[in-house]
């Protein structure tokens, strides 16, 4: 699994990256200069939320619900700006290193670039005269740090000058072979995240010395260089200065482990520790094989022109993405961001920040069926984080006491307002059902391991949380009392046109937020039946919240389909301002939701079919990520595979102006997502799609067999013959599948995680019933 190019990066999206789940580097491997741009995903703009801020903007929702009820659409779009409160912080690149050759001549032949994405290795190699020079680079979790090995193939060949530099305000100290940098965000140095960034440089032989704020190595023939960074973030509810970690004294520390080592022991504890996790899901489709006489972009490039079959490309990205996961989400309380780990930008597209009206919860799609369990790890701390902040915005924006919400966007501070300022537009800013979309992630964790402990110390009460809010904030049409709905209501960032002629965004009952509604009370009733609240006495505590959530359901309101047979987006048969619009939020109820299949509501899922039909294929990067999943869901091979295809459509990198400028959604050189720009949760998607072509399963508590298994739902016939494995299912269960000419040949299903209970089955237009005890297998054919 190798990405590999023949000349160095000029532009990000050519760059390599690499990462530890906290700090990450992107690797342009010039030769005469080298640079490795820097990231620390705890390093961000901004200060703790404050909790009172707009405490009394909830007093405008009356209002803006009478405009709405008075079907005043104008004047309810105009009173939403009342209940906007601040934009999120910025995340902050941290540096760049800058590694110069003094000995740049002759020219260079034999120029490669790669990456081995089943080891988490950046190889660097070229040949300048009769020496070869080779540079390896790696982010070591376990080792806290990157480390950069650099090797000549003649004695005494490395000349060296190592700089450090930053966008950000900054200080750089060079003493005892070693390179300080102390920085910080932007914004008062007195309420702003601080770093400490530290590079040492060792060599076998030659000279390593300090002069002009730089690392000097000479006349070496191999030579190790780490670096290492802390900053002062210590939670999101701590001030990062008054409050902070003792950044320097822990990069200290993590430098002086340094001391104690070598790069092949970091290398070997590294790639062990990567290949953990990476080297439980194999994909091998028939006639995939490695390349090596064309480029990743040359591939790609023919991919997209000359329409090739590649299947090891189509490999490639799916495992990719996984890469990615493991290479940026390992900190506590920091999930990825819009951009994962790797930003160059002071002021990066949309903040890079949490933006939770899609795209952080497609960054965590691929985790738990990818069997990346652990990777979702981040998002825990920080929706417990969003919950304890999501009370203040609860009564301060909506006059809710109960429970928490969340909002359009967040950042490291674990903001939950509606945001905007007071000036932008409502089909954004004016959005309140984030938290509520995010807590599906934590029942899927439940219902990918069957952790009992994790669903009751950390599901229930972000579900029932949320839960509780979502109660209070459900609300009647005067005309119509008996039916649940949402008011004000949004549909993320798309916009509809009322028979009237008003162009608008604010709106009451819109179908996405009732399908986070109905996911959010499905799972939250099947958490309370599976970990009910038992008193001292042995009365089921959880009972009453249970039958409210029935009552609720059972008088939400229901979907309907429009006139020009497609799943209505608003509450009345609206059409939308632009039909091609990227969003598709009110499919939210067939994927990554449960409510809508072919086989269970036939009629919804050609109403879902016929919305995707209307919105066409053209669309940005992630998404076709989610189209991917929309189409595999309602097992339409054809147009998943086709809408794959079309996340792998080459795109230049943005800066490129040559004649040859490709801009739209698809995949850069790097193979990083163009949304464009760059956006990391196309990766995510495209990798949750593949799986979701392969493997689908189902898990409802309140059935027999709570587990249902497709198996190849949405196979391509591009993909006729091949074999997977480590495969997740809902349940606890992993699966290995064999398959030629599009049938399974064999499968086997392994109970990991203790569930017990029959399996339903569904595989080459049959379907069994099976038994499978807790820690066994079973292989079906």
């Amino acid at each position: 699994m190798r990405l590999w190019y023949q000349t160095p990066a000029r532009y990000f999206e050519e760059a390599l990256p690499i990462g530890n789940g906290k700090l990450g580097a992107m690797v342009y491997g010039g030769a005469e200069t080298d640079s490795l741009q820097l990231n620390d995903i705890t390093f961000w703009s901004g200060k703790p939320v404050d909790h009172n801020e707009d405490k009394d903007a909830w007093r405008w929702i009356d209002p803006i619900r009478k405009a709405l009820f008075n079907e005043d659409y104008a004047k309810a779009d105009s009173l939403q700006l009342h209940v906007q409160g601040p934009n999120s912080a910025y995340y902050m690149p941290l540096g760049t290193l800058y590694m110069e050759d003094l000995n740049a001549t002759p020219p260079i032949t034999g120029y490669r670039r790669q990456l081995d994405i089943d080891s988490a290795l950046c190889r660097v190699t070229y040949r300048r005269g009769d020496v070869d020079f080779e540079r390896e680079y790696l982010a070591s979790n376990p080792d806290k740090c990157i480390a950069v090995r650099i090797r000549s193939s003649q004695p005494g060949k490395l000349f060296l000058c190592l700089r450090l530099q930053s966008l950000l305000s900054h200080t750089v100290k060079a003493s005892d072979n070693q390179l300080t940098m102390l920085s910080h965000a932007t914004g008062d140095p007195q309420h702003t995240i601080h770093a400490c960034t530290i590079v040492r440089a060792t060599a076998t032989d030659g000279h390593v010395s300090t002069a002009n704020g730089s690392l000097l190595i000479e006349g070496a023939t191999e030579a190790t260089v780490f670096l290492v960074n802390e900053t002062s973030f210590n939670g999101y509810n701590h001030h990062p200065v008054s409050q902070g970690k003792p950044y320097i004294d822990m990069a200290a520390d993590d430098i002086w482990h340094t001391y104690n080592t070598s790069f092949p022991t970091v290398k070997q504890r590294h790639v062990a520790d990567y290949r953990h996790f990476f080297g439980r899901l194999s994909l091998q489709l028939d006639g995939a094989k490695l390349d090596t006489l064309r480029t990743t972009e040359a591939q790609l490039k023919a991919y997209t022109d000359q329409k090739e079959n590649n299947p090891y490309l189509e490999t490639l990205y799916m495992q990719f993405g996984r890469y990615l996961l493991i290479s940026c989400s390992r900190t506590p309380g920091v999930p990825a961001n819009l951009q994962g780990l790797w930003n160059p930008y002071v002021k990066a597209p949309w903040r890079s920040n949490y933006t939770m009206n899609i795209n952080l919860e497609e960054n965590y799609w691929p985790a738990e069926v990818a069997n990346l369990s652990e990777m979702a790890m981040p998002l825990w701390d920080f929706m417990k984080a969003l919950a304890d902040n999501g009370r203040y915005a609860s009564r301060n924006y909506y006059g809710i006491d109960e429970g928490w919400s969340a909002s359009h966007n967040s950042d490291i501070w674990a903001m939950t307002n509606p945001v905007g300022e007071k000036r932008e537009s409502p089909e954004w800013s004016n959005w309140n059902m984030g938290g509520a979309w995010l807590t599906q992630a934590a029942w899927e964790h439940y219902a990918f391991t069957q952790d009992k402990q994790f669903l009751k110390t950390q599901a229930v009460p972000l579900l029932q949380g949320a839960t509780d809010f979502m109660l209070r904030w459900l609300t009647h049409h005067p005309d119509r009392p008996d039916e649940w709905i949402t008011a004000p209501s949004t549909s993320p960032e798309n916009e509809y046109v009322t028979p009237q002629g008003y162009h608008g965004t604010t709106c009451y009952g819109g179908t996405a937020d009732l399908a986070i509604v109905r996911e959010l009370l499905d799972n939250t009733r099947s958490a309370l039946a599976t970990a009910p609240s038992i008193d001292l006495q042995g009365v089921n505590q959880s009972l009453p919240k249970i039958i409210q959530i029935d009552k609720t359901l059972a008088k939400l309101a229901p979907y309907t389909i429009g006139h020009m047979g497609d799943l209505n987006e608003w509450y009345h048969d609206w059409d939308d301002f632009d039909f091609k619009h990227r969003h598709q939020s009110h499919l939210i109820g067939l994927y990554p939701g449960h409510q809508i299949t072919p086989a269970r509501t036939p009629e919804l899922a050609r109403a879902a079919t016929r919305s995707l039909e209307i919105k066409g294929d053209e669309t940005t990067g992630w998404s076709t990520g989610w189209r991917i999943n929309l189409w595999a869901r309602l097992q339409r091979a054809d147009k998943a595979y086709q809408l794959y295809r079309k996340l792998l459509t080459y795109v230049t990198p943005d800066g490129y102006r040559g004649p040859d400028r490709r801009r739209r959604g698809g995949t850069y050189p790097n193979l990083f997502d163009a949304h464009p720009p760059f956006q990391i949760d196309g990766n995510f998607g495209g990798t949750a799609g593949v799986c979701e072509m392969l493997l689908q399963s189902e898990y409802a508590v309140d059935t027999t067999p709570a587990v249902t298994l497709h198996l190849l739902p949405a196979l391509p016939s591009a993909w006729s013959t091949g074999r997977v494995s480590g495969l997740c299912a809902r349940g606890g269960l992993e699966v290995d599948m064999t398959w030629e000419s599009g049938r399974i040949v064999s499968a086997t299903i392994v109970n990991k995680r203790g569930y017990k209970g029959k399996i339903k089955v569904y595989y080459n237009g049959k379907t069994r019933v099976v038994s499978l005890k807790p820690g066994r297998s079973k292989t079906i054919r």
